[in-house]
């Protein structure tokens, strides 16, 4: 059966669009896209929450994918990366589906094919509202949350904000294990957009391999850079950039590795052996840059003073557990929210 449910999952990988859709850079000739990722196609269909922040009135994207097999009555949130929409978390959505769970992926404000306010700073805060404003619009009161990278603050700050909310919580990769302003000061908002602007879609895959560590080939992970390449196209590209610099200054100036401690969910922190992901490491002083990311060593630390917490390590993999270890990493999830 195992066998089987492996098989399933892989086949349900081959179908996902971000993997094979475009393996190599398309944004010579191809149609850009726009900055909300007009022109690029999702695995299931997308529909807008409108939300307001600061008097502003915005578009908030997400899916809402119905069990495929028999329903268990329970729905689980899908929480993205700072460099990724909604539509990676295709794999997975079909492995959850396939388990009888009705699956929840939102873009966050900022990210994917929801609005690019660039003049609105990314704040957890205002994520968790927003989420639970669309939780309320599905009229479900109550998920298991799945949070990966950045996702992985936002997850935290909306199970601490709303814990009646959360049944459990899995962290993957989780951004947020230890507070960044301890080793990196703050950088001018102006050069992070300047070097924003500056990156080739070439860079930017080196940038995020150098970052994540992933163990996938480049057919398979250039998908994710082919997304942006295509928005350099936009005239809009500038606000995008402005937009996405914001999240930075979120994850390094917002810190959720403190609020751990408070987590009373059963949580399931899964980490990569050979991810070495943190914020703003390439302005820390070189004295502490290599302390920097050290995820199975901080999971562990984090882990031990919740009150109800695991780690699971997998030790030759990267930053994207979902994507590099598909099949343990989705029976993994699969066992832990079925255990009572």
């Amino acid at each position: 059966m195992q066998k089987l449910v492996g098989t399933l999952l892989f086949l349900a990988s081959l179908s996902s669009p971000l993997v094979h859709a475009q393996t190599q850079p398309q944004s010579g000739g191809a149609e850009p896209y726009g900055i909300a990722l007009e022109g690029y196609p999702y695995p299931y269909p997308v529909k807008m929450l409108p939300v307001a922040w600061e008097g502003r009135a915005l578009r908030m994207a997400y899916m809402d994918v119905a069990p495929t097999a028999a329903a268990n009555g329970r729905s689980v949130l899908l929480l993205h990366g700072r460099n990724f929409p909604g539509s990676y978390w295709a794999p997975t959505i079909a492995a959850l589906a396939g388990a009888g769970y009705r699956v929840i992926v939102p873009d966050q404000i900022h990210f994917g094919k929801s609005s690019k306010p660039d003049d609105l700073q990314v704040n957890f805060d205002v994520m968790a509202a927003h989420t639970a404003a669309l939780l309320d619009h599905l009229q479900i009161a109550q998920v298991d949350v799945l949070a990966h990278s950045m996702g992985g603050m936002a997850g935290t700050r909306f199970t601490r904000t709303y814990p009646t909310r959360v049944r459990k919580l899995v962290l993957e990769a989780p951004v947020g294990l230890e507070d960044y302003r301890q080793y990196v000061p703050l950088v001018p908002r102006e050069k992070l957009i300047e070097q924003e602007m500056a990156l080739t879609p070439e860079q930017y895959y080196t940038q995020l391999m150098n970052t994540y560590n992933p163990q996938l080939s480049r057919e398979q992970f250039y998908p994710f850079i082919d997304v942006r390449a295509r928005m350099m196209g936009s005239a809009e590209y500038p606000r995008w950039v402005r937009s996405y610099v914001s999240s930075y200054y979120a994850m390094w100036g917002q810190p959720v590795v403190h609020e751990f401690p408070l987590v009373a969910q059963p949580t399931l922190i899964m980490v990569g052996g050979r991810d070495r992901t943190a914020t703003g490491r390439a302005f820390a002083p070189p004295e502490l840059r290599e302390k920097m990311g050290r995820f199975p060593e901080r999971a562990r630390e984090v882990a031990a003073k919740m009150p109800d917490a695991r780690v699971e390590i997998f030790e030759n993999n990267g930053h994207m557990l979902h994507l590099e270890a598909g099949e343990r990493f989705h029976k993994s999830l699969l066992d832990f929210l079925a255990a009572q």
